[in-house]
């Protein structure tokens, strides 16, 4: 269900956004992370020999900024990203996880309209 408040227009200065470190199996990943009600929006910047430490079950729309990746599905199937391309899964419709071996720049946006359960009012 949409918010009550919504989002008022903005324009995001992305260099005025903290940065956050999350360390992965191997290497670090930077997030510069807008929280809404319901929305989050990332740059996310994975080091050479990024590996997540975790399977994530959660959706999310990940756009490659620059650079190149593999978002690996717990089953083994693995995709190659590079600038330009964008994926997209709904929470809980599979277990991935990301691997840069020579660093990537993303944009990722995941929020409440990409559960499963989410009430839709149309």
């Amino acid at each position: 269900m949409a918010s009550q408040h919504g989002i008022p227009f903005q324009v995001i200065d992305w260099t005025k956004v903290p940065v956050t470190e999350h360390n992965g199996e191997s290497g670090l990943a930077t997030w510069k992370t807008l929280q809404f009600t319901g929305l989050r929006i990332r740059i996310v910047e994975y080091s050479k020999g990024y590996l997540a430490d975790h399977w994530c079950r959660k959706g999310h729309i990940v756009h490659c900024l620059e650079g190149d990746f593999i978002s690996e599905l717990q089953d083994g199937i693995k995709f190659e990203l590079k600038a330009g391309m964008t994926y997209v899964v709904s929470d809980e419709l599979s277990s991935h996880r990301s691997y840069s071996e020579n660093g990537v720049k993303v944009l990722i946006i995941d929020g409440d309209f990409l559960s499963l359960t989410t009430e839709k009012n149309e």
